[in-house]
């Protein structure tokens, strides 16, 4: 009789462990007067700090090189910025049967928000997908979301998010903008330093993204937002989201095979297209939508926690296909790009010659 072996690993991101037991601190201790007005302006520090964390690892270099495979980089895109908020606009209709008003605006600004790259990259790995044109993929989502993601949402939420107007728009430019250009300014001179250190400013990442949270949440307790939200809305909630996880999953990965690209790319495609940046994405709710934040970022950090274990199986199960030489196995790749195997080696890197070859499912971002 075998016996069972327990998991090598909880099922639950250990991150969002924490962000849990961050919202429940905000809900017993919200910060209030004078301590609010500290956390509010620690909050805005960090979340500039974080954006300008961003720029000074990101590679333009990189990046650019990347452009070799524009038909994948503008596939995961259109996927991002276009298929994903089309889907957002018509949950619309699930209010107020299945959704709040609320709920759905934090719905509509998660498919607003930018690819993850650590995940993209980590599960792209996993399944023998191409690796460089998954960092680039998240590399140019990253990018593009600096800009994109605060304009979108604050033309389709309108006064949720600010609106258009110049305050808003001051308000994006120096907290994630200005930070973010001038990480990528100093990155020349700081560079060096940030990859060596990568896994302490990692921690100092995460842990701004905690204090976010906190500020968000607590904000939303002291005005009472919480009350809004009953157990049978958070569960249309999920449901609601797990049934968009599954259609971008199958639309990324059968449109990618209806487009021209081989397996390893269909595989970059569907892992960088259906993915949203927790990391990403809370600080952006934090700038634009002030006290309604906690609510707002709520079905992000759902949608977060279900991709990767979701994102987990689909990645193991497709190691195991076989590899063949015509494109459909896992090393080998038979779209418009480079090889792109699941220890980074190959052909020519679509990111400039990045090699990755993580094979771990990834924690957080």
């Amino acid at each position: 009789m075998k016996r069972l072996r327990r998991p090598s690993r909880l099922p639950i991101d250990p991150y969002i462990l924490l962000l849990l037991g961050t919202v429940g601190l905000a809900a017993l201790l919200p910060a209030r007067g004078t301590a609010a007005d500290v956390v509010s302006g620690a909050s805005t520090a960090a979340i500039a700090f974080l954006f300008f964390l961003y720029g000074a690892r990101l590679s333009t270099r990189e990046a650019l090189d990347g452009l070799k495979h524009w038909r994948l980089h503008l596939t995961v895109l259109a996927c991002t910025f276009v298929v994903f908020p089309l889907f957002g606009l018509a949950a619309r209709g699930l209010v107020p049967v299945v959704l709040t008003h609320s709920l759905w605006q934090g719905l509509l600004f998660l498919t607003l928000v930018p690819s993850t790259i650590q995940s993209s990259i980590a599960f792209t790995s996993i399944a023998r997908g191409n690796v460089p044109a998954a960092i680039c993929a998240g590399s140019f989502s990253s990018l593009a979301g600096i800009v994109v993601t605060p304009l979108l949402a604050a033309s389709l939420l309108g006064g949720s998010a600010g609106g258009l107007s110049a305050d808003s728009l001051l308000k994006i430019v120096l907290q994630l903008l200005v930070p973010f250009l001038a990480g990528q300014v100093l990155r020349r001179w700081i560079g060096g330093f940030v990859t060596r250190h990568k896994k302490v400013l990692g921690h100092v990442d995460r842990g701004s993204i905690l204090l976010v949270v906190y500020a968000a949440f607590s904000e939303g307790m002291v005005r009472g937002i919480w009350h809004q939200v009953s157990p049978a809305r958070l569960a249309g909630l999920l449901a609601v989201e797990a049934v968009l996880l599954a259609v971008m999953l199958a639309l990324t990965w059968y449109g990618a095979k209806a487009l021209g690209f081989g397996r390893a790319d269909r595989i970059t495609v569907q892992f960088a297209g259906s993915k949203k940046s927790l990391a990403a994405g809370l600080p952006m709710a934090s700038v634009l939508f002030g006290a309604q934040a906690s609510l707002a970022v709520l079905p992000l950090m759902l949608f977060h926690q279900m991709q990767l274990m979701v994102c987990a199986v689909i990645a193991r199960r497709r190691s195991h296909d076989p590899v063949t030489e015509d494109g459909n196995g896992g090393g080998v790749d038979g779209g418009d790009g480079p090889v792109g195997r699941a220890d980074g080696a190959g052909g020519p890197a679509a990111a400039g010659g990045s090699r990755t070859g993580t094979g771990t499912v990834p924690r957080s971002r």
